[in-house]
Formats: structure tokens, sequence, C-alpha cells
């Protein structure tokens, strides 16, 4: 089976969270079952030979004409060891910028026009080589007019008859909403500016439009799947995917355990092991230090490690903090994000210096060290497709209090100390006193049930939540895909 897969990121040449951890791992995995596996996206400042010497120009050029507007990019593509082929478009005009979506402060005015191309290159570079892909998986709304293309202006190509369709929806919060004036600049015609089609409230939806084309539509977890069918959950698009059916999977994300895995990691102060939990009191003291913390080794330490939104409910860990920094504990926090949310946790940094410490950054390494070095994960999601840190933090050994809510229902049982039974502690309620109640809950299980602390640590650190399981779902999904492409559009 070839799959070309469509994406605005991919670790490691750009990444801003977890779809560009997916569209690393996955494809690889992909690969090691048997299947053919391309991935196609923007050949981004960073992405230089000297950063990645095996870069290499094939010599290709595509061109797209956009509004009357010929546009023209250059086809670089690197093979990785794992035995994917990665493509990327260069088109500095779009794609050589400080960042992959816009500033802290606005997204690009032209990111339509940034990723219509994207969806209109790849499929053009199929073309002019002469692969015949059996599936383009397309993520999330940069890349979500691809089914739409196949279905429109490239329906007419033999090359792409056989071709079906996969959509994957990363976070349905994120939809790429435009004005209804850009419809020239996709070029598909006023015929599809309908709420069938691509219309949305008076404007022009992408995500929607990828769903309504698409052959499969698929979530990152079965119980964001359930959650996105819901007003509370879809976004407005509740409707469309409830037209999906049984068109309408939910795979959960999985994990590349040999980059995430204290046994094996370097980026942390010592490694161990379910057998051998003793290097997690090292990482713990490192991670002390590096935050400039007493080292308190009988004081729990909590990771937040997140992207700084609402979305996360990092405002919930705001409205607890002061009534937190009066127990014995200790609090990290690394991300970037809402600049409101990065003022209250530098105030609450310099208040309690002792106890608590703050890095604005993405900083890969420091988020090993964290997972390794805290004992307790903060994931208060309002709500979260999938969620990866609590995968992490599970392996590593760190106990994760999540919200009852999409991937963490699917990934994070309760703990039950009669039984003996879960892998962390859950709250339904999206408030601070349900929080602090599922805390507390943690608390006193690390002060007064040591035994019971370890047994818990390790029946986390036993869960598989490897890429191969996943993989394989994807697999049938896409045969499933090839079937329905057949049935819907003859």
């Amino acid at each position: 089976m070839r799959i070309l897969m469509i994406s605005s990121e991919a670790s490691p040449y750009a990444r801003t969270g977890g779809l560009g951890e997916v569209t690393s791992a996955l494809p690889a995995e992909l690969v090691g079952l048997g299947a053919s596996v391309d991935v196609v996206m923007p050949k981004y400042g960073s992405i230089t030979q000297e950063a990645y010497p095996k870069l290499k120009d094939t010599g290709l050029k595509i061109d797209v004409t956009l509004n009357d507007k010929p546009v023209h990019a250059n086809v670089w593509t690197l093979m990785d060891e794992r035995g994917v082929r990665f493509f990327f478009l260069e088109c500095d005009e779009y794609y050589d910028r400080p960042f992959l979506y816009g500033t802290k402060e606005r997204d690009y005015e032209d990111n339509a026009e940034r990723f219509v191309f994207l969806c209109r290159g790849a499929i053009e570079m199929a073309l002019r080589q002469g692969a015949k892909y059996d599936v383009y998986h397309a993520h999330d709304w940069q890349s979500a007019l691809t089914p739409v293309y196949l279905r429109t202006l490239y329906a007419g190509e033999s090359q792409l008859q056989r071709s079906a369709a996969l959509m994957t929806i990363h976070n349905l919060g994120h939809q790429g909403i435009f004005w209804y004036l850009d419809m020239p600049l996709v070029g598909v015609g006023w015929e599809f500016f309908t709420p069938k089609h691509m219309e949305f409230h008076g404007k022009l939806n992408f995500l929607k439009s990828g769903i309504i084309f698409a052959d499969e539509v698929n979530t990152v977890s079965p119980g964001y799947a359930d959650e996105i069918l819901t007003p509370e959950f879809g976004f407005g698009l509740e409707g469309v995917l409830q037209d999906k059916g049984s068109r309408l999977t939910g795979i959960l994300n999985g994990v590349d355990y040999s980059v995430w895995n204290p046994a094996l990691d370097n980026r942390i102060a010592a490694n161990y092991t379910p057998e051998d939990l003793g290097g997690k009191a090292i990482c713990k003291a490192d991670l002390q230090k590096r935050a400039k913390l007493p080292l308190k080794p009988d004081a729990p330490l909590f990771a937040v490690v997140s992207r700084l939104a609402n979305q996360k409910g990092i405002d919930l860990i705001g409205a607890i903090m002061p009534s937190l920094m009066q127990r014995n504990v200790q609090l990290v926090l690394l991300g970037t994000g809402d600049r409101k949310l990065e003022e209250m946790f530098r105030a609450f940094a310099e208040k309690y210096p002792d106890k608590a410490a703050v890095f604005f950054d993405y900083d890969d390494k420091l988020a090993h060290q964290m997972f390794a070095g805290c004992d307790i994960l903060l994931a208060p999601s309002r709500y979260e497709p999938c969620g990866l840190n609590q995968l992490y933090a599970l392996k590593y050994g760190t106990v994760p209090v999540v919200r009852l809510t999409g991937g963490l229902i699917d990934t994070v049982d309760e703990f039950d100390l009669q039984k003996n039974t879960g892998t962390g502690f859950r709250f339904a309620a999206a408030d601070p006193a349900a929080l602090e109640g599922a805390i507390g809950k943690a608390l006193d299980t690390y002060v007064r049930h040591q035994d019971a602390w370890r047994r818990l640590m390790l029946r986390g650190m036993s869960r598989d939540f490897s890429w191969k399981r996943s993989a394989r779902e994807y697999l049938k999904l896409y045969e499933k895909a090839i079937a329905d492409r057949d049935v819907v559009w003859k």
C-alpha cells in the first residue's frame, strides 16, 4: 500500500505539538508493517542542508496558479533512517518565516493561501512524479483541502482514479475558517460554497470541507470521536460529523518508545527501569537544580508541560496555585502561549521562589527531564483529543492527574487503593475545586501510602501505548477508505 501524508509539520523538522509527533512516528510504524509512506510538508526556513545533511533538491519544480497568481516551489527530499521519505515544498514567500502559523498576537493573514498551496502542491508533486498513491492522508485543517481537490479540480486525472482520502482531526477546535472571498483562491467554484460542502456560517471552513469530501474521517482517540458528536465538543461541526456515521473512527495516538523511555533516554540525568527506580531520584534532584528549587526529595514535585491556553486548563491550575503553594510541594511549568497566563505564572514564581519555577519556552530536552524528574503531572484539559503528555508521564513513572475528557479518559485509569488498581487520578468538572480534590487524593497517597504509590508508578510504566497497535488500525482504515471510495464516488 502506498500512502502520501500531507501535513504542516512533522518532527524533527517542524513541530508545535502532537501533530508533529504523530506525522513522524506513525509513518515509521506503517513502514515497519510493510507499507510505503511518503510525507509532504512545507520547507520552512529552519529545514536546511546544514541542519539535515541528507536533504537533497530533487530538481522537480511545482507550478500552481492561485487567483491568477503563479506560485512556484522547488521540491526537496530526505529519506530518514526508518525508511520514511519526506518531501518539502520550498516556497520562501509562504514558508520562510519565524513561526509556522503566526505570532503570539495573530495568525498570518495569508494562511489560507499558504495552505491552499500545500494541498495543491502535494497533488501536483504526485502527478509530476507519476506516483500512484492508494491513500492521500490529510492531517488537520492545513491539509484538509486535499480530499476536496481529489474529488473536484483533479477528479479527471486518471492517475488519481483509485486514490482514497482519509481526513484525520487532531484538534477540532482549529478549523481553518476564512472569509468567503477566499473561494476564488481555493479555485473549486462557487457551486461548492454551500452548507452541504464548504460554507460555514457565511465563511469558508477548510476542515469542514475535508470532512465532507473525505472517504473516511478519524480522530486521535475513541473518547474524542464520541465527544465531537455533541454540541459541547463539536465546535459547530457535530452535525457534519454525525452525518459521516460509520465513516468516523477514533484511533488512539501512540508513543515512540525509542524516544520516550527512561531506560534509554540520553537527555535525562540518570536512566531507570521498573526493576530499578533509583535513577528517578537523581533526575528529580537534577531538575530541582535546573529550576533553582531547594533539593527536597520528600516534596512532591508537580509538572505542567503544556501549551498555555484555557483549553489545557492552565487557568484552573492558576486558580488553585495560592492554595497549592501552602503545601509541602514544588511545581515546574514548561510551555508558551497566552500572555496573561504567562504573566500569571511568572508572578507565582516570583512570589513562591522556593516552590515554583517557570520556563516559557519549547524545550524538548527539558520536557524529557521534567517527565523523568517530577512525581505528578497535571493535565486538567477542558477538552483533549488524545494528549501525549500523560502517555509520556506514565512511561516515566510520573503519575498523571487528568480531567475526564477525550483521550485522557482512554489512557488513564482511576487509582483505587483497596483494589490496588489504576494508573492516575481523574476528576470530572472543569473547575478549580474538582482539580484540587484530585490533587488532594494524589498527595494523600504520595505521603501516607508510599508502597501503594510505588505500585501505582509501576503500573503506569508497564502500560503499552506503542504505535504498532495504532498503525495496524490505520492500515485497516486505509483499506476501508479504498472500499468506501469505490462506493461513494461511483
